[in-house]
């Protein structure tokens, strides 16, 4: 009986270790296996394709514009909930952890990314998160995207930014503070005494509530270590709507910065799908050279991978392909895409009446306060306007 259940246990090992070498060279050649149950906004197609969910890939890219509008996940969950958006959840509620994985998901651009976890024993068949102890594998446009591949690197550098993000402290109050979805304020408006964050405060006297912004240094240590003044919210809300306007109104500055913003932003996002061709390329010869190290050492028939050499040679043929008729039309391509953005730049014109959060953290780098009259704006891009605080 001992032996009968030992034979079983290495029968059961040797398959699952063949299973286990065939998804790795299955990796190697990029051949991706979909899960649709819980991946929002695709369905299998008729071809076995992935095919796309109009209704739940509206629910998708809702997501990754509420993030870049300033939402925290737990902000984008409740108003999914709030507006009856699809998911694939058993209780048909959002979560914070499920917004998070759509935000990170990089098939939402038309790629995978395999081998994110692996099998740690072929016995209990117990699977570990992949950071870094085995070989990962990435494989661009295998399926139609939802998302455009500007706005998800856009979103996973917000991601970044946000989680570099730590509580000022009091060992060292000149941090910057955490991240904040409810005032864009609490990470943009700096001291220009000491350099550190200011905070958000609201005083009651007499029964009536002001609501000013302080620096926390000077909250925590008092005048003795920082003597900038306290800012009422209200002026300091009007003095960024003038410097958002002044900032439209400086054409010739203002479009310098942007035309030259638009050819850095385009000519980066052709070159990333240039550098991930030419990745897969070398990944497919790699396998290649596996496959005949594999005839060369005994272990396949020479026949037996005809099929699999001929499916290498055809993905390869049309990534050349792909390769020379991106290097050939890049260019020209993007010197017409950005004529027609600098264009509009050239013809739009704006105004802001009211002070919008959303609109301060897509445009606004930091906020300086220089005195009780006065502080800096200085927009993404390097453009500074100083302005007044008025009473």
């Amino acid at each position: 009986m001992m032996e009968l259940i030992c034979q079983i246990i290495v029968v059961d090992y040797s398959l699952s270790k063949n299973v286990t070498l065939g998804n790795q060279m299955a990796f190697k050649e990029g051949r991706v296996r979909y899960q649709y149950k819980h991946w929002l906004g695709y369905k299998k197609g008729e071809n076995g394709k992935p095919e796309i969910i109009a209704e739940e890939a509206e629910a998708v890219k809702t997501v990754f514009r509420l993030y870049l509008d300033g939402m925290s996940y737990n902000e984008i969950a409740k108003f999914m909930n709030a507006h009856n958006y699809p998911n694939r959840s058993s209780t048909n509620q959002w979560v914070t952890i499920m917004v998070k994985r759509i935000l990170e998901n990089e098939k939402y651009i038309g790629d995978c990314l395999l081998q994110k976890t692996y099998t740690v024993d072929c016995i209990s068949h117990k699977t570990a998160k992949n950071n870094g102890e085995r070989a990962m594998y990435y494989v661009s446009d295998c399926h139609s995207a939802i998302i455009d591949k500007n706005t998800y690197n856009r979103v996973q550098q917000e991601i970044a930014r946000r989680n570099s993000k730590r509580s000022a402290s009091t060992r060292n109050p000149t941090e910057q503070s955490k991240y904040s979805s409810k005032y864009a304020l609490t990470e943009l408006l700096i001291c220009g005494e000491c350099g550190t964050a200011c905070r958000r405060c609201r005083w009651t006297f007499h029964n009536r509530n002001r609501t000013v912004w302080r620096c926390i240094n000077r909250l925590e240590h008092g005048p003795k270590y920082c003597k900038s003044p306290t800012i009422d919210e209200e002026p300091l809300h009007n003095a960024i709507v003038r410097a958002i306007n002044e900032f439209y109104n400086c054409s010739d500055d203002v479009v310098k910065v942007l035309k030259s913003a638009v050819d850095t932003v385009l000519s980066g996002s052709s070159n990333n799908e240039i550098k991930q061709i030419e990745q897969r390329l070398k990944d497919i010869d790699q396998a290649r050279n596996d496959f005949i190290n594999l005839i060369a050492t005994g272990t396949c028939a020479p026949d037996s991978l005809d099929d699999e050499f001929e499916r290498l040679y055809s993905e390869e043929e049309k990534l050349s392909q792909k390769l020379l008729s991106l290097k050939a039309h890049t260019d020209a391509d993007q010197s017409e895409l950005a004529d027609t953005i600098k264009a509009d730049i050239d013809n739009s014109s704006f105004e802001l009446h009211q002070y919008d959060d959303v609109l301060v953290r897509k445009l606004i780098e930091c906020v300086r306060i220089f005195s009780k009259e006065e502080i800096s704006v200085i927009f993404k891009g390097g453009y500074e306007v100083k302005t007044e605080l008025l009473l």
